[in-house]
């Protein structure tokens, strides 16, 4: 295959930004949210939620109901942050819960209970409400919680196991809010940043009954090993009852529809896509190299090779450097091809931050990656080895930077083949 040469490295720049523009504007509650909602209630309105989408969900809201009476809380991470009028937007840490993960977590209980079956309480539920509603269960602390977190952050499990764990822990999440709020009417409105999209594990499912409540953890409990806190084994190994309701769920923004909308910005540039799935997971270096021998060379070019989902990185012995999934995606990618010309590849986490890595939304590998690296002094398998992709990309220029999208559909990649 000759590469087209009217595909310069700015030119490929430009078009994997566009695509992923694409993808997360597809996501943005402002433009896809009021569709979803519901008539507004005889009695009261409250507004609840969690995540990375909960303040521009709130702003979407607020919008299309400005005659309508709104009370609650919403809680997002520090820095996911936009102007409400009229819904109280409180802030916490992620991935690892703090004092306003709590804090938040019951003020959002609070708001909901003691209501009638005229009103209404809108859910507004995104990627990253584990950690920003973090209720302790009977007998855990918040810091029995943050080492839980911490652990299955380096564990290296999918995140349907990790949601769970942190179900089981909880006393908010696994369908726990929505029982707090009978006899009120509960309609969830909601972006996933799952595989598969399964309410129940999109922010670990506060307003769907838990189906996992009675599943056996003790394989977690045993991958999580000695450091896992005492209470926290003990609850992890002890079913509990599912709570019960109404299911009312919606969602408004979803991976697939990301990719559907990358896909139409790659047609619109002359680009054959092909999407390869919006729910692939593994470990994320052996997901790159897997992709590109699998489907990089089976396509006529110009193509682009278009995939969501989460992959993992399992951190192991000596302390890691500065990356995310994503990053180590594209430097293993970039090992993989050594210079290959014509290949592009962008790889970055639409919500604006991946994992540890530096600020970054994920990072662009380009044909002279290994090239430029080399004059740098880099070692790109030893910083892959050492978990630091962030660090590599950060030091030639190629950490894509975007800041909060105030969104969250998971992961998107890129590959593209001139």
């Amino acid at each position: 295959m000759i590469p087209d040469e009217s595909w310069t490295d700015a030119r490929a720049r430009a078009a994997l930004r566009r695509m992923f523009d694409a993808a997360v504007d597809s996501a943005d509650p402002r433009k896809a949210l009021a569709p979803y909602l519901p008539e507004p209630p005889k009695g009261r309105c409250v507004v609840v939620g969690a995540g990375k989408a909960a303040a521009s969900m709130v702003v979407a809201v607020e919008g299309a109901w400005p005659h309508v009476d709104l009370s609650g809380v919403v809680v997002a991470p520090h820095g996911y942050v936009l102007p409400t009028a009229r819904i109280t937007l409180m802030q916490a840490r992620h991935p690892v819960p703090d004092e306003g993960s709590e804090a938040a977590a019951r003020a959002i209980m609070a708001a909901v209970r003691g209501l009638s079956p005229d009103d209404l309480v809108l859910a507004l539920i995104s990627g990253g409400g584990s950690s920003l509603m973090a209720l302790p269960g009977e007998g855990l602390t918040l810091a029995d919680k943050q080492a839980v977190n911490r652990l299955l952050l380096a564990s290296g499990l999918d995140i349907r196991t990790m949601n769970m764990a942190r179900k089981r822990l909880s006393a908010i999440k696994g369908g726990k809010l929505l029982a707090a709020a009978a006899p009120a009417r509960v309609v969830t409105l909601a972006i996933s940043d799952i595989p598969g999209d399964d309410p129940a594990a999109i922010a670990s499912g506060p307003t769907v009954p838990n189906p996992d409540a009675e599943a056996d953890l003790s394989a977690v409990v045993q991958k999580l090993g000695d450091a896992l806190p005492p209470a926290a084994a003990q609850r992890l190994m002890r079913p509990e009852p599912a709570a019960g309701g109404a299911v009312d769920f919606h969602l408004i923004a979803t991976p697939a529809k990301a990719l559907a909308a990358a896909a139409r910005a790659a047609r619109e540039l002359g680009l054959e896509p092909v999407v390869l799935g919006d729910a692939i997971e593994g470990e994320s270096r052996e997901v790159a190299v897997a992709i590109w021998r699998r489907s990089g060379v089976r396509f006529a070019a110009p193509t682009v090779l278009l995939s969501g989902g989460e992959t993992t990185v399992t951190l192991s012995g000596t302390k890691p450097g500065r990356g995310g999934r994503n990053t180590e995606f594209a430097l293993a990618l970039a090992c993989e091809l050594q210079g290959k010309s014509g290949v592009w590849a962008l790889a970055a986490d639409t919500d604006g931050e991946d994992g540890a890595s530096g600020g970054g939304a994920g990072a662009i590998a380009s044909p002279d990656t290994l090239a430029r690296a080399a004059k740098a002094g880099l070692d790109p398998v030893a910083m892959l080895d050492g978990h630091d992709s962030g660090s590599f990309f950060d030091a030639l220029g190629d950490l894509l930077v975007t800041g909060p999208t105030l969104t969250n559909v998971n992961d998107f990649r890129a590959i593209l083949v001139v």
